[in-house]
């Protein structure tokens, strides 16, 4: 965040709904397309008339489907280690952890109990050592991480996101070859996901892509390889600027 205000972006990170700090609407009401609808709104009432969407991981879906809602609202996306599609992505049955924190009863029963013993944090660092490798987590983020992930309400919305991921990939991914502004799709070589896969898929769905497979990187790009990120952006920005005089040259001729 603070990278991309120096190189002169106005740089905006949303909590989506249930993590951070926000709200989280009911769980029909939280899909990809919804999530999609409420960051649109708030950028409207920010000024924010054609943001370039920025999406790493699960977020890559919700980015593209941004653009897909919002065709003549967007500069641009950049996906970063994305999950775009409903194959190969890790949980695409769904997993007995999201199933059962996302159970009405025993879920919450869960959520209060076992999540806040010592079980409840190892399996949290678990998760940070899973994301990470083969690269180690930096320096502070595995307390900032527990201190936010172990609360019930956030561990609950993470978990319904991963049970919601799959249908709304299946049909997402059917339009995204109707994709028409500037994307750049950065992937790392070492990533464990299946994230290349997805990248080299969503290139051939959309051929005027930028696909950009950064070696000895893994996962957690935003974390530990912004620069990458940052070209990314820029080259967005560079090619939504050369697709706005295009348009005005076709206007004029």
């Amino acid at each position: 965040m603070e990278r991309a205000s120096a190189r002169g972006y106005d740089a905006i990170a949303f909590d989506r709904p249930g993590y951070g700090y926000s709200e989280r609407p009911p769980r029909d009401q939280a899909a990809p397309a919804d999530q999609a609808r409420l960051i649109h709104g708030a950028l409207k009432r920010m000024g924010v008339e054609k943001p370039i969407i920025v999406g790493h991981s699960w977020s890559a879906l919700l980015a593209l489907t941004y653009a897909l809602q919002y065709p003549d609202g967007v500069a641009g996306v950049v996906t970063l280690a994305g999950a775009m599609y409903k194959d190969s992505y890790p949980a695409e049955h769904g997993d007995p952890i999201s199933r059962l924190a996302a159970a009405p009863v025993v879920g919450t029963i869960f959520l209060n109990t076992v999540l806040r013993s010592p079980l409840g944090t190892a399996l949290a660092r678990s998760f940070v050592r899973q994301t990470f490798a083969p690269e180690p987590a930096p320096e502070g983020y595995r307390e900032a991480a527990l201190a936010l992930w172990l609360r019930p309400g956030q561990f609950r919305a993470n978990r319904e996101d991963i049970l919601a991921f799959p249908p709304a990939a299946l049909e997402a991914s059917r339009h995204y070859r109707g994709i028409r502004c500037p994307v750049v799709i950065v992937v790392g070589e070492d990533d464990p996901f299946g994230t290349r896969e997805q990248a080299a898929r969503l290139k051939r769905d959309i051929p005027h892509a930028v696909l950009k497979e950064i070696p000895r990187i893994a996962h957690m790009i935003p974390q530990l390889h912004p620069e990458p990120a940052l070209e990314a952006i820029d080259t967005v920005r560079e090619l939504s600027g050369a697709a706005a005089v295009k348009s005005i040259s076709s206007e004029t001729l």
